[in-house]
């Protein structure tokens, strides 16, 4: 189908009063802006900022998410779907209409919407849009056509990774970790994740309470939330957290014993802090951005739990070899998160990876410099990426002779010796835990951390 200028197409006010509208004008323009490149942040604080000004309530914006995420998740498909049905091709220098027709179309073969609710919601966004109303008959017939061909476009779901993956991901995966599991990992994220948290007391006991599984990484899983996660038993009473079971690991290579020192740095979201604080370790949580250290501390607060909170970069901490244990979870490209974010796939690049590794390994040499004779550190990101991980520890390891690596034992991480690489680090795969069994479904984000012991 051509793109024809229509400039009779009537322009029309959002009508409030229409269920979902608002909503998936706010996932549109989400994915347009990131597409687009117009904002600097992750989906999740554009959805946030935009549910806000929209005035969404709670209903409307955790269905603008949901729109917005699948989008993501299958942007490479639907953009194949879509080009195939356009005699011109899909205008990617256009990118509201594209955020429009791919928001659309995600609705109409992924989602449980309503085929008239996705065509007509979309159709009237477009005239309510002075960019896109002259093509409201376009998105009318494409996203029609979309309906009309739904049983054929999901019987060719395509390769996960050649079509939902780009292709700078997908070469570095595959050199990396080889096709086959390259192959796995893309197909992990179409998946999505469950939710994973850690609990005080017995994992068992929450799993059977709050109907999930016990891990044997030694978090809970629960598969199918139906309610609000505050809502959940034990959540208001600060008996656990949401964190990924990945997430979970690194602080517990650390095993703190009640009255360790111990620096967090980079601390913010703050589950690893809880994990540190609720061990007994008397724990500094350092972090640039006030905003996210603010949850940290309401989260704590919820929890019951204390922590030295500063914000400021970990850069201009003084150096004191004073700390037991120290913990950097330095800041990455992110790319172990993409069953939970998968707009990071889409709206990092390569030269992100470049531009972030010296700041790892300047903050890397400053965490040494803040561990005690004896005492431990452990480095981790939440990257898939070779040089924001093995590559750093092993350039460490030579601008810092006096610190050694620890191996990380089977025991440690629930018998998962997949998860252990030849040198003895962390290395969690989204395919990683990825069986049809309950205990063994929903994957892990991708997470590298190595143990380091100083000797002098």
């Amino acid at each position: 189908m051509a793109i024809r200028r229509n400039t009779d197409a009537p322009s029309a006010p959002i009508d409030r009063t229409i269920a979902g509208l608002a909503a998936r004008q706010v996932a549109q323009g989400a994915v347009a802006d990131l597409v687009g490149k117009t904002r600097g942040f992750a989906l999740e604080d554009a959805l946030a900022q935009a549910s806000r000004t929209a005035g969404l309530d709670a209903a409307d914006a955790g269905l603008a998410r949901a729109i917005a995420t699948a989008t993501f998740r299958r942007l490479g498909f639907l953009r194949r779907v879509l080009a195939a049905r356009m005699s011109q091709g899909l205008p990617e220098d256009q990118p509201r209409l594209v955020a429009l027709l791919a928001t659309g179309a995600v609705q109409i073969l992924d989602l449980n919407v309503p085929d008239h609710a996705a065509v007509d919601l979309g159709v009237r966004l477009a005239k309510a849009d002075p960019q896109l109303q002259h093509l409201s008959g376009l998105v009318n017939a494409v996203l029609r056509r979309i309906v009309r061909e739904r049983a054929e476009i999901l019987a060719q779901p395509g390769d996960p990774l050649a079509d939902n993956t780009p292709d700078w991901l997908a070469r570095r995966w595959s050199a990396a970790y080889g096709p086959e599991t390259a192959r796995a990992i893309a197909a992990a994220h179409l998946q999505g994740a469950a939710l994973d948290i850690t609990v005080r007391g017995s994992v068992a006991e929450w799993a059977e309470r709050l109907g999930g599984v016990a891990l044997p990484t030694g978090s809970v899983r629960l598969h199918e939330v139906r309610s609000n996660v505050a809502d959940l038993p034990g959540y208001a009473e600060g008996q656990w957290w949401v964190q990924d079971a990945a997430a979970a690991l690194p602080a517990r290579l650390l095993a703190v014993k009640p009255g360790d020192r111990v620096a967090d740095l980079c601390a913010a979201p703050g589950g690893k802090t809880a994990q540190l604080a609720a061990a007994g370790a008397s724990v500094l949580a350092v972090d640039r951005s006030s905003p996210r250290l603010e949850r940290l501390s309401q989260n704590f607060a919820r929890l019951g739990l204390e922590a030295e909170i500063q914000v400021g970069d970990a850069l201009a901490l003084p150096d004191e070899a004073a700390f037991d244990a120290v913990l950097l979870d330095a800041p990455c490209s992110a790319t172990g998160t993409l069953r939970r974010h998968p707009d990071v796939a889409w709206t990092k690049t390569e030269s992100d990876v470049s531009r972030l590794i010296g700041l790892q390994k300047r903050l890397f040499d400053k965490a040494a410099t803040l561990v005690r004779p004896g005492g431990h550190l452990v480095y981790c990101t939440c990257s898939l990426e070779p040089e924001e991980g093995e590559a750093q520890v092993a350039t460490f390891l030579t601008r810092n002779p006096n610190f050694s690596r620890v191996a990380v034992r089977v025991d440690e991480v629930g018998g998962l010796s997949e998860v252990i690489d030849a040198s003895g680090d962390l290395r969690t795969l989204p395919a990683h835990l990825g069986g049809a069994t309950p205990e063994t479904r929903g994957g892990l984000d991708g997470f590298f951390a190595s143990r380091l012991v100083r000797g002098d």
